[in-house]
């Protein structure tokens, strides 16, 4: 028998869900963009740390809210490990784009490009599930077929992350270049490790309330 409660449910959780996943898909846009067109890097650069100022605001909110809220929509705990893992995702696009900038990083290279273009895509399919949620559990089951993409996203990403860390270490790329890319690369993989961590949350969501 389903449960019930007199108290009504704070329902703005899911809206700001989808404020924190929209906030990252333009922070995964613009790091496509400073990959893609490297110009006027500084100020790219400045704009993404911006939509990340944005992120940590909408967590702060969602965790506020939470502490205040007796009754959510769903579990709780699923409401604040899935802002978390969103707003890790900006954090570590900010953190790779920041690296491009103080690592003096002249141009990018193809697998950076490629990373950025599937974190990117990652976030479109992650907001489109976060989107999901507000449809009711009746209609959960839905969100599976997109975490299953973000997932095969992920797998890409390693590939491309694990094939661009070969290439760094097969000889002829300075040392000083090695180490830089390095922590470009594992930052950005992260980012789409992040991405997936949030796509197994909303799983866990479904099976939650199938």
């Amino acid at each position: 028998m389903p449960s019930f409660s007199l108290l009504p449910k704070d329902e703005k959780f899911f809206d700001l869900l989808v404020e924190s996943s929209q906030n990252m898909q333009i922070a995964a846009t613009k790091l496509t963009e400073l990959m893609v067109d490297y110009t006027n890097v500084e100020k790219k650069v400045e704009d993404i740390k911006s939509v990340e100022h944005v992120g940590d605001d909408l967590i702060h909110d969602i965790m506020r809210r939470l502490h205040r809220t007796f009754v959510t929509p769903i579990d709780r705990e699923d409401i604040a490990l899935l802002g978390e893992r969103i707003d890790d995702v900006v954090d570590a696009i900010e953190e790779a784009a920041r690296y491009m900038l103080d690592f003096g990083v002249k141009a990018p290279t193809d697998s950076a490009v490629e990373m950025a273009r599937l974190i990117s895509s990652s976030a479109d399919e992650l907001t489109k599930a976060v989107r999901m949620l507000n449809r009711g559990a009746s209609k959960f089951a839905e969100i599976l077929p997109v975490t299953v993409e973000i997932h095969r996203l992920e797998n890409e990403a390693d590939q491309v992350a694990s094939k661009a860390l070969g290439d760094l270490f097969s000889g002829g790329t300075e040392p000083l270049e090695v180490l830089k890319w390095r922590e470009i690369y594992g930052t950005l993989e992260l980012a789409a490790d992040q991405a997936e961590g949030a796509a197994t949350v909303l799983e866990g969501i479904v099976l939650k309330n199938a």
